[in-house]
């Protein structure tokens, strides 16, 4: 690992395109989580501008995915759960082979699709991914979890895999495990991501030793980071607000950053829970700028909430305002070029409390407690209420729109 952090600065000056899918993740085991329940955790960064919320007859199983806005029935999706409670992610790896190609993006929204629509758990993700025709073009840290405790991370490259056990102490000691945009089999001198993966670790680990780490400190301390640990920078110290500075700043090796287009992080099941009560808490834009929502695929088209989903514009509702509202945050006129972004922090954040990012999260802070006193009960009773659930999504999709109208003078 230390060969691996000293190639970091040499890694930050990669092309452009690479920085384009710069994806970072976690996989947490129940073993460190404060209610026991795996947490499955991908931060999505691409180009295309905005994503929603689908739900897939996959050939043996129906699924909710992450997919983009620009194509009524995607080949390739980039997060979801299916309704056997098998959740999948991915990362693009640039220190493994193949060198980073347009389908080996593609191929990787392929597989998890597949295995979505195919798989019930690991062991038969794994004899899925062998039974597909070599060499498969990708080069990913795939994540995942299932309903039976299992939760692992695969390192794949053109034609073999290496599995990490999140819940093997040998493994991940601290019970998780990070991953940006290079793999830990990988060649050291290559890839990129180092500096998001050194600031997600110590966000994570100081979250497992304190027994806090929930969906909602994810958003809040990963998602929605604005820190850079190698030029000792972090943006929420008030130091970089008015008057020290102008309020300005660049973007560089943030977690949250302009071409983040999705937040999810997947809650699964303890043993013996129903399948049913698996959650994936949901951003479909960027997170600074939008409220987190939960879907639930036993639910159908109605367990997502509407403003998540394909609109009559064919965007995601809240996608379309959270990502407005991003572009009102960036100044495209200061910056000349796309490797140099500048971003008005002082409307994100600032010390008066009324940034963007503070008030998305005084909504989604009582969203949180209302969807999680219902889980709870449905947790309780074995069973998710179907007519609650909805009344919920309705309610919730209502409010944020008039909050958003309220705290945002968005028409």
């Amino acid at each position: 690992m230390k060969k691996l952090i000293v190639t970091a600065l040499c890694c930050l000056m990669m092309a452009v395109s690479s920085d384009i899918f710069a994806c970072t993740s976690a996989i947490i085991s129940g073993r460190v989580t404060p209610d026991g329940r795996p947490l499955l955790w991908k931060h999505r960064d691409t180009g295309a501008a905005q994503n929603l919320v689908r739900y897939f007859h996959g050939d043996k199983y129906a699924f909710s995915a992450i997919a983009q806005t620009d194509n009524p029935n995607p080949k390739s999706v980039w997060m979801g759960v299916n309704e056997a409670g098998f959740a999948i992610m991915n990362t693009m790896s640039y220190n493994i082979e193949p060198t980073e190609k347009e389908e080996n993006a593609d191929n990787n929204g392929y597989i998890m699709k597949l295995a979505l629509g195919n798989c019930a758990d690991a062991a038969e993700f794994e004899t899925l991914l062998n039974s597909l025709d070599k060499p498969w073009l990708i080069a990913a840290n795939l994540g995942v979890i299932d309903a039976k405790g299992n939760a692992y991370y695969y390192e794949v490259n053109n034609d073999e895999f290496v599995r990490f056990d999140v819940n093997d102490p040998a493994t991940a000691p601290l019970g998780y495990i990070v991953r940006s945009n290079f793999s830990f089999a990988g060649d050291t001198e290559r890839g990129v991501g180092y500096v998001r993966y050194m600031h997600a670790d110590e966000v994570v680990k100081a979250g497992v030793m304190h027994n806090a780490i929930t969906p909602e400190f994810i958003f809040n301390e990963l998602s929605r980071s604005f820190e850079n640990p190698l030029i000792g920078v972090n943006l929420k110290s008030g130091d970089f607000n008015r008057p020290k500075t102008t309020g300005w700043f660049v973007e560089q090796d943030f977690i949250a950053r302009y071409t983040t287009v999705s937040s999810v992080v997947i809650q699964g099941v303890k043993e013996g829970e129903p399948v049913e009560l698996t959650t994936m808490w949901t951003v479909v834009s960027y997170p600074p700028t939008t409220v987190a929502m939960p879907v639930w695929v036993c639910g159908g088209e109605e367990g997502i909430p509407n403003i998540l989903s394909q609109n009559e514009e064919g965007r995601s509702t809240l996608g379309n305002m959270g990502y407005m509202m991003k572009e009102k945050a960036y100044s495209h006129e200061i910056e000349k070029s796309r490797k140099t972004r500048y971003f008005n922090w002082e409307l994100l954040w600032n010390p008066r409390g009324d940034g963007y990012m503070q008030l998305v999260q005084q909504i989604e802070k009582e969203l949180f407690k209302e969807y999680n006193r219902a889980i709870e009960t449905w947790r309780s009773e074995g069973a998710l209420n179907h007519r609650q659930m909805k009344k919920l999504h309705d309610k919730w999709s209502t409010q944020i729109v008039e909050k958003y109208y309220e705290y945002f003078e968005m028409k």
